[in-house]
């Protein structure tokens, strides 16, 4: 990777491919991950509704604290290997083992120490993937100024990564009890054992590969935390985007979350099925984004996917079942946007703020979105759980370990609106905020070239 003065740097095809192995490790873990643990710790376990709505609160205080906290440390790191690196390479393993550890739950243990196990790796677990999951989205738009590099390495992030969310539903789908089988967990856990290896394996190759650019580590100076965050929360730019991500996560948390119930109790086909109905229109999307983007722009093209997976998600309410996975699939298309498009859009705020701010905060700006964002993870462990009761669905446990299909109609409905309706007018209203966004037309323009010249000053300093 070399620096040109006054243009952008330029990426290999090879350098892309390996960038993406490290999302191919944490969206495989992380799929796993959400899509397994409320059926795990409600259907499987017994563990009811309020205890899981407990541990989703603490959950989301701790997720609205760990990610500024260590977007801030990242930023201000001076390590011979760079500032994000080595806290991506180091911190692999030990996800490895929180993820393990998450569906080791005591055989036989009470309600009470079902809720300490579950609450206490959720943290940890919760630790090591921020710390992995931020330095890598803020590594993004350090390594190039160009959008279309960006979107490039973007591209090859999210196909990898939705391999990796396709596995995480493969694998434990495989391994999970299934109705009129034995219910035993051990072959599941022996799976998620085998699930946090291998994905530590993956982000650890990709550090071996990229590069820190060394004039912002070398040249930028830290800013105090006072000042940083007075940059941060007067960028409009950046809370414009942070409230369009918040209703992305919330969809993608209730779509991952209910993907099983929607299989088993709504369908009663093979999940599959289901997962293929996603995730093959999502796929092909995913490239495509680049030609919307050329055609529309960052944000239009944003907007437009958005819309589209809006509109197939809030239709799943309501349309009849053979026209489900049709609506599914149209709900795939358009997730190709905030699947590639947003870190994108986040590297266009970066580089506005570093002509404010005189520095590469990438950590600051991705860790204030978590604070704003991830609360919406929590939210939807939370909704799930009891809109179903609510609505009377009618657990394993409850039916003496084995699977009840013939649930009542309101059960089927709280199925459909928790991976459709309230999904479906979250896409909507964040593609509507997108209007307020500034980042675009002759103003864009003039921030690429200034960002330009402010890197090719700082390329020179460094040799000097």
């Amino acid at each position: 990777m070399s620096q040109a003065t006054h243009a952008p740097v330029r990426l290999s095809g090879g350098y892309k491919v390996i960038w993406g192995i490290a999302a191919l490790g944490t969206s495989f873990i992380a799929g796993t991950y959400g899509a397994l643990l409320p059926i795990f710790y409600q259907d499987y376990l017994g563990l009811t509704a309020r205890w899981i709505a407990i541990a989703s609160a603490i959950y989301a205080i701790w997720n609205a604290l760990n990610d500024p906290l260590f977007g801030y440390i990242t930023d201000n790191t001076r390590f011979k290997l760079g500032r994000r690196i080595p806290y991506m390479r180091f911190t692999a393993p030990f996800l490895a083992l929180t993820f393990i550890l998450v569906w080791f739950a005591p055989s036989g243990a009470g309600e009470t120490a079902l809720f300490v196990w579950m609450l206490v790796t959720m943290l940890l677990y919760d630790t090591a993937y921020t710390i992995i999951g931020l330095v890598y989205s803020a590594l993004l738009p350090e390594v190039t100024e160009s959008d279309g590099e960006r979107n490039g390495l973007q591209i090859s992030a999210s196909l990898f990564g939705l391999l990796g969310t396709l596995l995480g539903f493969i694998v434990p789908d495989f391994f999970r009890p299934k109705a009129g089988a034995e219910p035993s967990v051990l072959p599941l856990q022996m799976a998620m054992i085998a699930v946090g290896i291998l994905s530590a394996v993956f982000i650890v190759i990709t550090t071996l590969k990229v590069k820190e650019r060394p004039e912002f580590t070398k040249v930028d100076k830290p800013i105090p935390l006072g000042k940083a965050l007075r940059f941060t929360f007067t960028s409009k730019s950046f809370l414009v985007l942070v409230a369009q991500n918040f209703m992305s996560i919330l969809m993608s948390s209730l779509v991952l979350g209910v993907l099983f119930y929607m299989a088993d109790y709504v369908l009663q086909m093979n999940t599959m099925i289901v997962l293929a109905c996603v995730f093959i229109p999502l796929i092909a999307g995913v490239p495509i984004t680049s030609l919307i983007r050329k055609r529309l722009g960052l944000v239009g093209a944003q907007q437009l996917l958005l819309l589209i997976a809006g509109i197939g998600l809030i239709a799943i309410a309501f349309v009849p079942k053979p026209l489900i996975l049709v609506c599914l699939a149209m709900a795939g298309f358009g997730l190709s946007g905030p699947q590639t498009l947003t870190n994108v859009l986040f590297g266009q705020v970066a580089d506005e703020d570093e002509l404010r701010s005189g520095v590469r905060r990438e950590g600051a700006f991705f860790g204030v979105n978590a604070l704003i964002t991830k609360p919406a993870q929590p939210i939807a462990l939370a909704l799930i759980p009891f809109i179903l009761e609510a609505t009377k669905f009618v657990t394993r446990d409850a039916n003496n370990g084995q699977i009840f299909l013939d649930q009542p109609a309101g059960a089927i409905f709280g199925i459909k609106a928790l991976i459709g309706l309230i999904p479906g007018v979250a896409l909507i209203i964040g593609a509507g905020l997108l209007f307020w966004y500034p980042l675009k037309g002759k103003y864009l323009d003039e921030v690429k070239e200034k960002v330009l010249a402010l890197h090719a000053a700082k390329h020179e300093q460094l040799g000097k």
